[in-house]
Parts: C-alpha cells; sequence; structure tokens
C-alpha cells in the first residue's frame, strides 16, 4: 500500500518538475547553503522545538539531497530505489503511530529548510498534514534597505508578541495594520489563548482561501487574510466556519483581485473624468436598480449623530437640501441619521435598499468597511463613502481638496494679524488634515515669511484647545470649518478674539456637498448602462476642489478691500491650476525638505501627508490623548508624525 502512495506522492513531483521547467523555475528544492553565500547573516537564535506549519517549509539546509525531491518536497527518484523504500516505511509509520521525532530545521527570512528529516516532511505533505515538529535555530541577516528585508523585521516584531510563523506578507507595513484591525498595540503579548483563536482562525481562512483557488494569485495567504479582516471585522473572521468564509471571499473576489494588483486607486480630480468612467456600456442598456422611471433616481444619505449636533452631518444635510431644490423630481432624496456604530449603519443601508434607493451616499469615514460590505452583498446598488485613500472597487469614495481653502485661510490670517502667531485647530490626525494644516501654514507664510503657526488639537480627551491658544495671547484662530446648530458658537472658521473678549468671524472653509452630489447625480441619470464595470478593476476615489465649486472661502465684508481682492486673485489661480499651494520648496519641522524648488506635491503625496511644515509650533497627539471617537477613525486611517515637537526661535 505505501509502495502504491510512493508511486503517487512520485507522480505529484514529476509533474510539478516538468511545470516548473516550463515556467522557467528551478524544479529542485532550494537550497540554504546557496542562498547563505550571498548573505551577511547577523545574529543565530535557538527557537528550540516547536511545530513549524508546512506551508512555510520550502527548501533544504544542504545540497546532497536537494535533487531527490521536487521543488514541492514530492519524490523524484525511482519506485525501486533504497530512497522509496525507506519514504514508504515513514508513511507507514506515520499512519500506524504517528511521525514524533522533530526534524532539525533552519529558519531564514521566515522560511525553513530542512537540515534532517527531508522524507518526514515529504510524508507528511504527501498526507496533508498542517505542521510537523522541529528543532529550529532562525537565521538573522543584516537589516537592509530591501524590501523583504524590512518585511522579514516587521515579522520579527510580530513573531515577539504573537509566537506566530505562519503569517507572511508583501507589503510593507502589514503587519502593524494587522494588529491594530485586532485592537492591539504593537507591544501588546498575546495569551495563549488569543494565540490558538489567531492560529485557528487562519487556518480556516487558509483552506478556505485555498478551495477559492487563491494560490493562483500573486498575493500571498496573508495579504488576502489581511482584507478579508478589513472588510468584515477580526471578531467576525474569529467566529466563521471555514465553509462560512469560502461564501464570503465568493463574494468579496473582486477585493481580493485588487489587492493583488497592489491596491492601486485611481484619484478622479474633475467631474469631466468622472463621466468619462460612467460612461454607459453598449453591452448593457438596463436600468440599474433604484431607479423608478428613466431619467428619475432614488438616493439615500446616511449620516452619523444628526444635523443638529455634528457639524459635518449638517454640511451633507445641506448637500442634500441643495439635491432636492436643484434636481427636483429627477431624485427623490431619503436620509438616515443616528447610524454611529457598524450596526446601525447596516441597519440603515438594509433600509433604504428596501425603499428602493439605487444610489446610496454614506457620509463619514467610519461607515467605510459596511459600505464595502453592502456593496458586496448588493451589487446592483451604487455606495458612495465619504473619505479618500480607500482602496475598494465595490465602492466609490469621495472627499474634497480642503486644503485648497485652508491656504486662502491661512494667506487671510497673516494679512489680518499684526503678530507674528496665529492659531489653527485640528480635529483629527487622518488623511486629508495634515494637508490642511500646513496649507494653512504656507499660505500664512506666504504673506508673512516670519509667522509661526502653533498648533493644537480638538478630539483630545482634554479638550481645550481653543482657550490654549487664547491663553498665549494668539488672537488669529482657524478653528471648526462649520458651526454646530445645536450648540452654536462664533468660534469657527477663521476668527480674531478681540481684546474685550468678543469674537468676530473673517472668512471661512466652505464644504459645498451638494454641488458635488448634483454633478455624480446628473452623470448617473444621464449613464443608463452599466455603471458597476469598474468593480474588481480598480478603485476610484472623487478628489474634487474649487475649480468644481466643490469647495470655497467666504469672506466678511468687514475685511479690507485690499485682502478681498488678494483671494480673489488667489481663488481664481487655484480654479484654473495656475497656482498650486505645494509648490516650490517645503520643508518639514524637522528640517527636511519635503518639495524642492520648481516642483509639485503630487496627489498621493498631499493626500497621505505625514510631517508638519517647519513653521508650524505642535505635534501629532499620541493615541492614547484622542477621544474614543477620535480613535477609531485614526485606526482606519492613520498618520505617523517621526518629526521632534517644534518650539519656536
Amino acid at each position: 500500500m505505501a509502495l502504491i502512495d510512493y508511486a503517487a506522492a512520485q507522480k505529484l513531483g514529476r509533474r510539478r518538475y516538468q511545470d516548473a521547467l516550463v515556467r522557467g523555475k528551478y524544479p529542485y528544492l532550494p537550497v540554504l547553503d546557496n542562498i547563505l553565500s550571498y548573505t551577511e547573516i547577523a545574529s543565530t537564535v535557538s527557537l528550540g522545538t516547536m511545530d513549524i506549519p508546512l506551508s512555510r517549509l520550502v527548501g533544504t539546509k544542504a545540497e546532497d539531497r536537494t535533487n531527490a525531491f521536487a521543488n514541492n518536497f514530492m519524490p523524484l527518484l525511482p519506485e525501486k530505489s533504497e530512497f522509496a523504500a525507506k519514504w514508504s516505511m515513514l508513511y507507514d509509520y506515520q499512519v500506524d503511530e504517528g511521525i514524533r521525532d522533530p526534524i532539525v530545521a533552519f529558519e531564514y527570512m521566515n522560511q525553513f529548510y530542512v537540515q534532517e528529516g527531508n522524507k518526514r516532511v515529504s510524508v507528511m505533505k504527501y498526507l496533508g498534514a498542517y505542521s510537523i515538529p522541529g528543532t529550529v535555530t532562525r537565521l538573522i541577516p543584516k537589516r537592509t534597505e530591501e524590501k523583504e528585508n524590512k518585511i522579514y523585521f516587521e515579522f520579527l516584531d510580530f513573531y515577539q508578541v504573537s509566537g506566530n510563523c505562519e503569517v507572511w506578507f508583501s507589503r510593507e507595513g502589514s503587519y502593524r495594520r494587522l494588529l491594530k484591525l485586532m485592537g492591539k498595540a504593537p507591544g501588546d503579548v498575546w495569551d495563549e489563548e488569543e494565540r490558538l483563536f489567531f492560529k485557528s482562525a487562519f487556518g480556516r481562512f487558509s483552506k478556505a482561501f485555498q478551495m477559492a483557488h487563491g494560490e493562483k494569485l500573486e498575493m500571498t495567504v496573508s495579504d488576502a487574510f489581511l482584507v478579508y479582516v478589513e472588510i468584515y471585522g477580526y471578531d467576525q473572521a474569529r467566529g466563521q466556519t471555514e465553509r462560512e468564509m469560502y461564501a464570503a471571499l465568493q463574494k468579496m473576489w473582486a477585493e481580493i483581485r485588487l489587492a493583488e494588483r497592489g491596491r492601486q486607486v485611481e484619484l478622479v480630480q474633475d467631474p469631466e473624468k468622472a463621466k468619462e468612467l460612467l460612461r454607459p456600456s453598449i453591452l448593457n442598456w438596463f436600468i440599474p436598480a433604484g431607479m423608478l422611471e428613466p431619467d428619475t433616481l432614488k438616493a439615500a444619505f446616511i449620516y452619523t449623530k444628526t444635523a443638529e449636533t455634528s457639524s459635518w452631518t449638517y454640511a451633507h444635510e445641506l448637500g442634500r437640501m441643495h439635491i432636492e431644490q436643484i434636481l427636483g423630481e429627477k431624485v427623490k432624496t431619503m436620509a438616515f441619521d443616528h447610524a454611529d456604530t457598524e450596526e446601525q449603519t447596516a441597519q440603515a443601508i438594509e433600509s433604504a435598499i428596501k425603499e428602493g434607493c439605487g444610489v446610496i451616499f454614506t457620509t463619514a469615514r467610519q461607515m467605510v468597511n459596511q459600505s464595502v460590505r453592502s456593496a458586496i452583498l448588493h451589487p446592483d446598488v451604487k455606495i458612495y463613502n465619504c473619505s479618500i485613500k480607500m482602496s475598494y472597487s465595490s465602492i466609490c469614495t469621495y472627499y474634497a481638496r480642503m486644503f485648497e481653502s485652508k491656504f486662502l485661510m491661512g494667506a487671510i490670517a497673516a494679512a489680518m494679524s499684526r503678530a507674528d502667531r496665529l492659531g489653527y485647530i485640528a480635529d483629527y490626525p487622518i488623511y486629508g488634515t495634515m494637508a490642511n494644516i500646513n496649507a494653512f501654514a504656507m499660505g500664512a507664510r506666504m504673506i508673512n515669511p516670519y509667522v509661526k503657526v502653533h498648533l493644537e488639537w480638538s478630539r483630545t480627551k482634554e479638550d481645550h484647545a481653543a482657550e490654549r491658544l487664547e491663553q498665549q495671547g494668539i488672537r488669529y484662530i482657524s478653528g471648526d470649518d462649520m458651526i454646530t446648530p445645536e450648540r452654536a458658537s462664533r468660534r469657527y472658521g477663521l476668527y480674531t478674539v478681540r481684546p474685550d473678549g468678543s469674537v468676530e468671524n473673517l472668512a471661512t472653509p466652505i464644504w459645498h456637498w451638494g454641488k458635488f452630489y448634483e454633478q455624480i447625480l446628473r452623470i448617473l441619470l444621464g449613464a443608463a448602462g452599466d455603471t458597476n464595470s469598474a468593480k474588481g478593476k480598480k478603485a476610484v476615489n472623487y478628489w474634487w476642489g474649487m475649480s468644481s465649486d466643490v469647495i470655497d472661502v467666504i469672506c466678511s465684508e468687514n475685511m479690507p478691500h485690499g485682502i478681498h481682492r488678494l483671494v480673489d486673485l488667489l481663488k481664481n489661480s487655484i480654479r484654473s491650476g495656475s497656482f498650486r499651494p505645494f509648490d516650490g520648496l517645503i520643508y518639514s519641522q524637522s528640517r527636511k525638505i519635503q518639495c524642492r524648488e520648481g516642483e509639485s506635491l503630487k496627489p498621493d503625496a498631499i493626500i497621505t501627508m505625514d510631517w508638519l511644515a517647519e513653521n508650524i509650533v505642535g505635534s501629532v497627539p499620541e493615541f492614547g490623548e484622542l477621544t474614543e471617537e477620535a480613535q477609531k477613525l485614526v485606526q482606519l486611517q492613520d498618520i505617523d508624525i517621526d518629526e521632534t515637537t517644534a518650539t519656536e526661535n
């Protein structure tokens, strides 16, 4: 019986051997000694005896036995050889008794190479075992700037807290991202129960991914697992069966394929490009789900909190009201508020779909994961989420280039103030916020090269940002972008505090969401074709600014005439594209050059900005200092600052 199984294993080996030759790959087992001949090892660490995942066992330590196996560890030598007899004896022993003697192996770059026990590994792989006991020595290479080397040292930090060697990513930063999705800090050591739960969940996902033929993709199982956890959440994934994971994978396969291609985002910066993306297909002239009749749409708006308690929601509600006034009977709208949790967001989206809404706008970035889940369940419904730098193809995301307005606000503040100190109050350290802060500082420095912008944060557990600035004698301050109706205050936009304590508003930036919604809905009304054809191919982010009327600045009539002229000049220049806020030589706080003379920052560099300009006094708050709401947003899109806190010269 064992000889029959040897013949079957040999057949698998020869098939892999031939396939490798056809693909121009090395057909035998990789040899660690050959790899190490051009690698500098910094240190060795004994890991003792451990369970080695067979998926991570890829080669042999020395060259003497490599030709006996194909590169999948299946045997190649003849059936009547001494090698075949020994392999068959090990097979019988494993079936009858179970192999218990540990192999001897070396770990290098999170791959294992066998020194003693190659045939045992071959038998166990043939039988489909998950792991094998082994005495392991880790070989740690010298640190370099190579991508694989950096990923390996990220893995070492992950292994230190998790004890897990099965997870291997192909992109930098993924280990840290996984820990955050699990709700763990990088240095938190897992207890034994958490390690077992994770190992079980990851093992079930690995089998589900294999069932979906994920091995054909150019990505690791761990890469796919990270996408899965991003969308469904770790707690849900931990409680799912293998079959449930497989079913979910089938539905979200477009997102997996997008991740395989590098999760690149197509940034659409003007409405004309949006029209091209949504141009109807000649192959599909069916009316999209949600249309009540030709040229009529029903759209839903999902809000956090309410328009009375949130300035952000208030701005989007004004946008919805704009739609009703401008588009009239062409678009019918519905609003759902208090969608403050993922469960409430899911309920609101389901209610909107039951009401016949074919277009849904989820207006906060904390809704993005649920938006993707709902879009996967309802592929005919078009869902847009208000966020930026999100690489999902099942939904579209949208945001605005608010930094254009903030640049004008900084210029106004510096022109109005007779002092060299201005104040800026920011909310969350997430994508977009850093660009807004720096643009304000750039605009102010253009008018006054000696100006310093003092930065405070409002979404901390001890929120007295405005008081802290005013106590320092700073009178010109950029505060919240809009008022909150329930607790109206004059401390919004750009304002000045007079000696008697009264507040005068000078200018305010405008998020004109109604203009965005109007243009998107007009495009959809004219696109009676397959507007979902990009799913799985690209992630689309709309990122519009002043040129699209989505962003603007409103100035007080009491400002001097000359400043009004300055604002109009800058505004028209930004609209036309002849002037960009992030042009020319720009230094960060540590005097590092972020943009060189004669150059401009690219859109992606602006969106993902993780530094503060040299004329900013302040820093980004620690995660623990933020409110619970702010922490949740930062976990979705966080900013890491490696600059030192700036102080006044």
